[in-house]
């Protein structure tokens, strides 16, 4: 024991140098992508006795204080104990020598200073507050919390008036990332995103949940469901948190959950490999061959293969993975549509996106707003890459399809229509039977796709799941018109964003119903038409244009677009009578005998290299039968 300068006895501590050459060297590795860390040598030759078992506990990564002597210490704090006296009346009231509590000085220490940044009593009750002031300064902002019996915050959850808009076209396909804790107020954190037209990741929503239990999370998900007025997204990708996959049932049984691949692979340096010493890349890659298989049939045979390859029948982790596959493993998940939120890539990105917004936790008395500037500054920088007049795209195939999508769709959802235009004519189709089609490639002799096309409901599936699972007729979603071209900062947007989503959501419901039969889309066309006529005749607002932005203006400035010879093209669409269409994009043809007369739209040398003319007259058509409404859907 050393004495002090003041008299008193210190703890006794071993000496942390004594050039001991027990070591351990770590390399970090990145494989397909997956960072993992590799032991590549170790020497457990000490020059020192080692610590007894009831000492261990005193080493860093031993010393841990639970939630009940947190709440101990912070109320020690407010009576204004010092922390010596603190330690010496825990251990008093635990019944332990001098010294042996399971924390040291400097942990408490650590402990008060994260007390002191969360605003003196780490009293995460501020958040309300916060929020309340948030609300007070835009009614569209929405929160909900929930208190324990002790009158402390046990959850709370919050979004903004720009995360529910963008949730109206966006929120098909969702991530819910509760990998992250806010260590300051030593709670979870539950981040609702998705990604955008553009392919940028936009955030729907924040929850904070101070435990990790199916109770927890059903509040999360039930609060998250009530911002968002009742919808429930598709497909939803998280975790595999068997806890959270019981909330998700409850709450949300017609979503299709999934378990992220990403997360799933970062733990397999723990379990696989010293299991496997030097056949575990071997391993990882059958298993990401195994992963991306299209077919169910052939998935499970090869993993029963796989299994035998690698004697890996009673490993707990492989019998889990199996067990969970339908939550997992592509040859499952491609019936759903995911946005591509699958991909590593765009894994990558979410995990950026919510760096950004734990990095608010360096102002925590500003927490909830500091979120809302990192929500605000992504969706402005992702129209801040996409300068519609001035934005060039070439041009690869001559098809009118590829022309009209180049008009209609965000480049990014162009980009990916075009790789598959490039790739068709590599592919071979086959007629089976009637509406049924064999695809394959050409260097294929054997097997292929089957494909099959319902003329009279004009829907296509086929056996891979492809289509689905990367967007089937390629809806609203990706074009360039969607809802979040809206400026967000737009004060009439703002004022009237839910009466804007009322009206969108009407006018779906109205096409969905009245293209049910003639009677129903005659009085609906007949409705519309005296519904539009008198709004006419309203008096236009005195507002200057760039005040308020309007999804469908009365002349659409398309993007320049590059043929592979140089030529740009410009295109103008429509006018402000011509309606977009919400939903899948399908070849328009009359129903039940009924003539739908649309205005023409007309292309500046869009399809040929022939000027003056419009798509009814264009020589590239004669043969086709094709008129510029069907150029308008794939």
């Amino acid at each position: 024991m050393k004495l002090s300068e003041d008299g008193k006895m210190q703890r006794n501590r071993k000496s942390s140098r004594c050039g001991c050459r027990a070591y351990m060297r770590i390399v970090k590795r990145a494989d397909f992508n997956v960072p993992e860390w590799r032991v590549t040598a170790f020497s457990n030759i000490h020059n020192h006795e080692l610590l007894k078992a009831n000492e261990v506990c005193l080493l860093p990564a031993y010393c841990t204080i639970t939630p009940d002597d947190k709440a101990r210490i912070c109320m020690f704090a407010k009576a204004g104990m010092s922390v010596r006296q603190m330690l010496r009346l825990m251990e008093l009231e635990k019944g332990v020598k001098l010294g042996c509590l399971p924390f040291t000085e400097i942990d408490v220490r650590n402990l008060l200073q994260s007390f002191r940044n969360v605003n003196r009593d780490n009293d995460p009750i501020d958040l309300i507050a916060m929020c309340k002031k948030l609300k007070d300064e835009n009614p569209n902002f929405q929160y909900d919390f929930k208190l324990d019996g002790h009158n402390r915050l046990e959850h709370i959850a919050w979004t903004y008036a720009l995360s529910v808009q963008l949730y109206v076209s966006f929120g098909d396909a969702v991530i819910f990332d509760t990998t992250h804790c806010l260590d300051a107020y030593d709670m979870l954190l539950g981040v609702w995103v998705g990604v955008d037209n553009h392919g940028m990741t936009t955030f729907f929503g924040c929850v904070l949940l101070r435990d990790e239990n199916i109770q927890s999370f059903s509040w999360g998900l039930k609060t998250f469901l009530g911002f968002m007025k009742g919808k429930a997204p598709q497909t939803l990708l998280t975790d595999q948190n068997m806890w959270l996959k019981e909330a998700i049932a409850i709450e949300m049984p017609e979503t299709k959950h999934a378990f992220s691949i990403c997360h799933i692979i970062s733990k397999f340096s723990d379990w696989f490999s010293v299991l496997l010493g030097s056949r575990y890349d071997d391993w990882k890659s059958d298993f990401y061959r195994l992963y991306g298989l299209e077919l169910l049939e052939e998935f499970e045979e090869e993993w029963r293969e796989m299994i035998d390859k690698y004697g890996l029948h009673d490993n707990k982790h492989i019998i889990s993975l199996y067990a969970l596959r339908t939550f997992w493993a592509l040859p499952f998940l491609r019936p759903y549509f995911f946005a591509g939120l699958t991909s590593l890539c765009q894994s990558e990105t979410t995990t950026t996106f919510i760096q950004r917004i734990l990095s608010a936790q360096s102002l925590l008395d500003r927490f909830v707003e500091q979120v809302a500037e990192v929500v605000e500054f992504n969706d402005r920088g992702s129209k801040q890459k996409q300068p519609r007049k001035s934005q060039k795209v070439c041009l690869k195939t001559g098809s009118p399809i590829e022309s009209h999508a180049a008009t209609v769709l965000t480049p990014y959802a162009f980009g990916k229509l075009q790789e598959e235009l490039l790739l068709a004519p590599q592919y071979a189709s086959f007629v089976v039977d009637e509406g049924c089609f064999e695809v394959k490639h050409h260097t294929q002799m054997d097997g292929g796709c089957e494909v099959i096309c319902v003329l009279c409901e004009e829907q296509i599936s086929c056996s891979c799941h492809h289509f689905e699972f990367s967007d089937p007729y390629l809806p609203s979603r990706w074009r360039l018109n969607s809802s979040s071209s809206i400026n967000p900062l737009s004060n009439a947007t703002r004022q009237h964003s839910e009466k804007i989503q009322l009206l969108e959501s009407l006018t779906s419901a109205l096409i969905a119903e009245s293209i049910e039969t003639k009677e129903r889309l005659d009085v609906a066309c007949e409705q519309t038409a005296m519904v539009l006529s008198r709004i006419k005749d309203l008096p236009r607002t005195t507002q200057s244009a760039n005040d308020i932005v309007y999804n469908c203006p009365s002349d659409l400035i398309l993007p320049e677009v590059e043929d592979t010879d140089g030529i740009v093209q410009s295109f103008t669409m429509g006018t402000s009578h011509e309606p977009l269409t919400s939903g899948k994009l399908k070849d328009r043809r009359p129903r039940d005998g009924i003539d739908i007369t649309r205005k023409r739209r007309h292309y500046s040398d869009s399809c040929c290299g022939h000027f003056e003319h419009d798509s009814s007259d264009c020589p590239m058509m004669e043969g086709d039968n094709l008129n510029g409404d069907a150029l308008g859907y794939i």
